[in-house]
């Protein structure tokens, strides 16, 4: 089973509008609820590609209820740790530019925290863990470190998609990919990479750390996958983007979807590439059809092999 870990869930309260002026009133032109936060994303994703997953993480208050209900209305598998304050909301304004207001997560106990962690301890090599957002004000700091932890003594193949601090914490565990975006990965090294050799030398280094594969992903310059034998580059189609929430946790979806049906790596990395794509292109996460669409105009090509 795959089970996706999202710490600090949302209401994703996304809205469309032709203009915005700070400071006045403003309306929107349609308005849209999701459920959101990192992990739920890669789960919704997951069965848009036919591949089932379990939700885990902290869940609270009427927002944690329709989180929960929503995932349930998609026949996607839950459990969550019910905590008492509320389940954030997050709102996304989408006009010219994009504007996004996070709001902060909810208390979460030592004894919580602590149940997460047992919930890791219960899976087998057969499972796979996909830990990926944000970490709430009251939860440890090593949480990630400690879930990475867990799965690297049980043999789980795990899945990290975060911030720097966390993701450099994770590393010694031998994540099974890692995937910065080129801006993280430029903050993580303090450095402009400015073109595709010097972001292949720093996703080398992050192997060199204990990354088994690194998925750096480029915006509308498409992705690159540095394993220990090839780097390989994948170019997207040219489109109107519409959002790009999601658009990163729709990547690893397709990553981890291909991976797990045993497709070549080239595949799950070009049906990765195309859940990313796809979902920058819609309002909300990409369907299975906006993927099978996308798929056949991603181009792969290989950059060269890797010397370790």
């Amino acid at each position: 089973m795959i089970y996706t870990v999202t710490l600090n869930p949302s209401i994703d309260y996304v809205m469309f509008t032709s203009q915005f002026n700070l400071g006045s009133l403003n309306r929107a032109d349609s308005s849209f609820k999701f459920a959101g936060g990192k992990g739920i994303n890669v789960s919704r994703v997951l069965k848009e590609h036919g591949v089932e997953s379990t939700a885990l993480g902290f869940t609270g208050g009427f927002p944690g209820k329709f989180i929960e209900e929503e995932l349930a209305n998609s026949s996607i598998n839950t459990d969550f740790i019910h905590v008492d304050g509320d389940t954030r909301i997050n709102v996304k304004l989408k006009g010219s530019n994009e504007t996004e207001i996070n709001a902060p997560g909810p208390d979460i106990s030592a004894d919580q925290q602590a149940e997460l962690l047992t919930q890791l301890e219960q899976l087998t090599a057969d499972d796979i863990v996909i830990i990926s957002g944000s970490i709430p004000g009251a939860v440890d700091s090593s949480i990630y470190q400690q879930m990475a932890k867990r799965c690297s003594e049980r043999k789980i193949k795990f899945v990290v998609d975060a911030e720097k601090t966390l993701l450099e914490s994770v590393l010694p565990y031998g994540p099974e990919f890692i995937k910065p975006n080129k801006v993280e990965l430029e903050e993580m090294f303090g450095e402009t990479l400015t073109d595709d050799a010097a972001i292949t030398r720093c996703a080398v280094q992050l192997m060199e750390k204990g990354a088994k594969k690194v998925l750096v992903s480029l915006g509308g310059d498409g992705a690159i996958l540095v394993t220990d034998s090839v780097v390989l580059k994948a170019e997207v189609p040219t489109g109107q983007v519409v959002n790009t929430v999601g658009s990163g946790d729709s990547t690893v979806a397709g990553m981890v979807a291909g991976l797990s049906c045993n497709e070549t790596l080239e595949n799950s990395f070009r049906r990765a590439v195309a859940s990313g794509t796809a979902t920058a292109f819609t309002e909300d996460l990409a369907l299975q059809q906006d993927i099978e669409e996308m798929i056949g105009q991603i181009t792969i090509t290989t950059l060269t092999e890797v010397s370790r």
